[in-house]
């Protein structure tokens, strides 16, 4: 008889496998930001050969964690779906149980307060901007998070007002999730709807991407709109 314990083991051990060598993380890490990109791309962000970017990239593909798409000569990648970077995003959020280590560079210093100020992970907002939409969200009565998350009636009005409908085709995906912020260390919205708020955001000039990161800047019309929508001070989206 075949042992069904071990077999599952054996496949939660070569998935281990898959982010256990530091390339690889990197470059799942690198994809949280919801884009595609190309094996040259990734090989220059991580400082590989494109030779051994390519390596990697195969068994990421192969492992489920990344998708591959072609657009003539060019390969591009993306992580396989919302799931995926949920697993990535909660994996690196208990990666470092005490502070971090401090940056070697001025450069370094700005990307990491960049990244804790604002940025997206994978097709939601993180970073203290996350943290205060989330925040404020609650305390508005547009969102629960007793026993997790989930949008109230007056929360689904909210969005339907800016023109979003998050319960709108969102197959098996949750409406709200909880999403633990890596560098907050607390839930951040994720979800369809934090999904289409992202979008939003972007589309609307509330937020734009700054550098080659996931960072995002909140913009002076965002910072109008979130005080006037969510009542939250410019001060603390800065």
């Amino acid at each position: 008889m075949r042992d069904p314990g071990g077999m599952t083991a054996s496949a939660l051990a070569a998935f281990a496998a898959l982010l256990a060598d530091e390339t690889r993380a990197r470059f799942c890490l690198a994809l949280l930001d919801g884009r595609a990109w190309t094996a040259g791309e990734l090989a220059r962000h991580v400082g590989v050969a494109p030779s051994t970017a390519s390596e990697h990239l195969g068994r990421l593909v192969a492992g489920g964690l990344l998708a591959e798409e072609r657009q003539g000569r060019h390969r591009y990648v993306r992580l396989a779906d919302a799931r995926t970077a949920y697993l990535v995003e909660e994996l690196a959020a208990h990666t470092e149980p005490g502070p971090p280590a401090a940056p070697t560079s001025l450069r370094a210093a700005g990307a990491r307060s960049a990244m804790a100020r604002g940025r997206t992970c994978y097709d939601h907002l993180a970073g203290r901007l996350g943290i205060a939409i989330t925040e404020a969200m609650t305390v508005r009565g547009l969102l629960l998070q007793e026993s997790g998350f989930a949008l109230t009636a007056r929360g689904t009005e909210w969005f339907a007002a800016l023109g979003l409908e998050p319960l709108r085709g969102r197959g098996r995906r949750p409406v709200v999730r909880a999403c633990l912020d890596w560098t907050e260390r607390r839930p951040h919205l994720a979800g369809a709807a934090g999904a289409e708020l992202c979008r939003y955001a972007l589309d609307s000039g509330w937020c734009v991407r700054i550098g080659s990161e996931r960072a995002v800047r909140v913009t002076a019309e965002g910072e109008r709109a979130l005080a006037e929508l969510l009542g939250i001070a410019p001060e603390a989206l800065r």
